[in-house]
Order: C-alpha cells, then sequence, then structure tokens
C-alpha cells in the first residue's frame, strides 16, 4: 500500500506491448505503411511518355560569295550573282590574271630584247622570243576573257538596250556618258603620245631596259583608251553597260591622281598638287555625271 497523494509505480496500456520489452518499436527513419491502404475509387494516373522530339529541319544555309586571293589582298564576288554569273565571273577573274602575267612580263622581254638584240648582243632575241610566247598567251586569255564578258553581259539587264531608250531624259544621257567615255579614250591616247615623247628626253631608246619599261607604260593607257573607245557604239544605243564601263575606267585614273596628289603634299611639291588635283576632280566628277547617266538610261530617278 502506498499512501494517499503518492503515485504508483508506472502501469503501461494493457492493449499495447510497453517498448523496450522485447518487441523492438518501428524505426522513425523507415517509411511507415499505410495502415487504411490506397484510398477507394481513386486509381493511380498512369504515367505518360513524352512524345520524342523531333530534330530541327535543317536551315538552308546562304552560299557565301567565293574569295580570290589578288596579291595580299582579297576579292569578293557580288553574293547577288546566280550560280551561272558567278561562275561566268571566276573564270574572268582567272583570265584576267593570265592577261596581266603575259602583258607585264611579255611586253618589256619583247621590246627589250629587240632593242637588246639590235644595239647590243644577238642573246637579245633569245628574250624577245620568250616575250613574244608570254605576250601571245596573254593575247589568247584576252581573247577569251572578251568572250567570257559578252556571255556575261548577255545575261544581266545592263547589257541590254534600256525599256527607257524611248524617252529624252534617257536618251540625253546615253550621248553625254558617250561624250564623257570619248574624254576618257582621248585621255588615254594623249598619255600614250606623252609618254612616247618624253621617253626619248628621259633616255629610254638607248636603254634595252628603259624601252621595255617605255612600251610597258605605254600599253596600259593604250589599253585604256581603246576599252573606253569601243563603249560609244554601246552608249549611243543607251545600253548602260558603256557607262559601267567608263566609271570603272575613271576610277583606275582617280587612284593615280590621288596617289599623284598625296605624294605632293608629302613633298610640298606644287606641280604634283596641282597635276593631281585637277585629275582627281575630273575623275570625280566624270564618275558622277556617269552614275546619274545609268541611273537615267535605268529609268530610274537620278
Amino acid at each position: 500500500m502506498y499512501p494517499q497523494g503518492q503515485p504508483g509505480p508506472y502501469q503501461p496500456y494493457q492493449g499495447q506491448p510497453a517498448p523496450h520489452q522485447g518487441q523492438p518499436g518501428p524505426c522513425p527513419q523507415q517509411p511507415q505503411p499505410n495502415p487504411y491502404g490506397p484510398p477507394q475509387g481513386l486509381q493511380p494516373y498512369p504515367p505518360q511518355p513524352y512524345p520524342p522530339q523531333q530534330p530541327y529541319p535543317p536551315q538552308p544555309q546562304q552560299p557565301q560569295a567565293p574569295r580570290m586571293s589578288l596579291g595580299e589582298k582579297e576579292m569578293r564576288i557580288d553574293p547577288t550573282l546566280d550560280a551561272g554569273q558567278r561562275e561566268l565571273v571566276i573564270e574572268i577573274q582567272k583570265k584576267s590574271k593570265t592577261f596581266a602575267i603575259g602583258l607585264v612580263l611579255g611586253v618589256p622581254l619583247t621590246f627589250g630584247g629587240l632593242h637588246h638584240g639590235i644595239t647590243e648582243k644577238p642573246a637579245g632575241f633569245a628574250a624577245a622570243a620568250i616575250g613574244l610566247v608570254l605576250a601571245a598567251v596573254g593575247a589568247v586569255a584576252m581573247v577569251r576573257m572578251r568572250a567570257l564578258r559578252e556571255r556575261l553581259r548577255g545575261i544581266t539587264p545592263d547589257a541590254w538596250r534600256s525599256p527607257a531608250a524611248h524617252l529624252p531624259g534617257a536618251r540625253r544621257a546615253a550621248t553625254l556618258a558617250a561624250y564623257v567615255n570619248g574624254v576618257l579614250a582621248l585621255l588615254n591616247l594623249g598619255a600614250v603620245g606623252w609618254l612616247l615623247v618624253k621617253g626619248a628626253g628621259w633616255g629610254a631608246y638607248g636603254n634595252s631596259f628603259g624601252f621595255g619599261a617605255l612600251m610597258l607604260g605605254a600599253a596600259i593607257p593604250l589599253g585604256m583608251g581603246l576599252a573606253a573607245a569601243s563603249t560609244i557604239p554601246q552608249l549611243l544605243r543607251v545600253v548602260p553597260a558603256g557607262a559601267k564601263v567608263g566609271r570603272s575606267l575613271y576610277s583606275v585614273l582617280m587612284v593615280l591622281g590621288a596617289t599623284m596628289l598625296i605624294n605632293g603634299v608629302k613633298g610640298a611639291d606644287p606641280t604634283a598638287l596641282v597635276v593631281g588635283g585637277a585629275v582627281t576632280a575630273v575623275c570625280l566628277g566624270a564618275m558622277t555625271l556617269l552614275g546619274r547617266a545609268v541611273k537615267r538610261m535605268r529609268g530610274e530617278q537620278s
């Protein structure tokens, strides 16, 4: 018996055995099973497999314009050309390289070799023969290049008679462009005569190397003058391609004039300043007029 008010010994609940009496209790780290079972009337939602991801369709890539190295520069072809035009442009560039090599090496070797063979030793005739072969290779390349250019012009719109040829404005623009290109042809032919006359004062006719260099220098403006003169019949038929060729030729002269102008500024040479500035200004004005003429011949607003 225990006195009243004193608690007796601990008695566990009769319906559940006390822990630590031979029956280990559940581990709190393990998941407890649901004594009630799954809920009635509810079925687990079966997992739905995701549909296989479709690969992205390949995006068509724009063809990159091929590049061709030209010395230390790179020449990029216009990416707007189609496949046929691009192939023709590549072939024209290859032929132009062959033509340039044949011209630069063939002309001085031919004339210089002949001069040396006549004035010095017969060995110069061997150099002249090599020069003739190189010049012939360059001439063949030029003929093929002109044929390829005609094919290229045949598939470009500027090679045909302008659709606005019946308009007085287009015809006046074509006539003005023909005069501008005629002036270019006369300037180049005048440069040829000036070089041949000045060569006597430079002593080029008494030196084989100088004579060959003089002939090469005279051949460049001669070719440009003939090219400018060949555009006049096209312009009289209101063909815009003639004005575009004239712009390209004037751009070459403008580069030469700008080079002379820069050298005049560096060396404080008034003659080079005047001549270089005049050539640059004339070429720039001619290129502007020809650009406007092309737009008028196309029927565009200039």
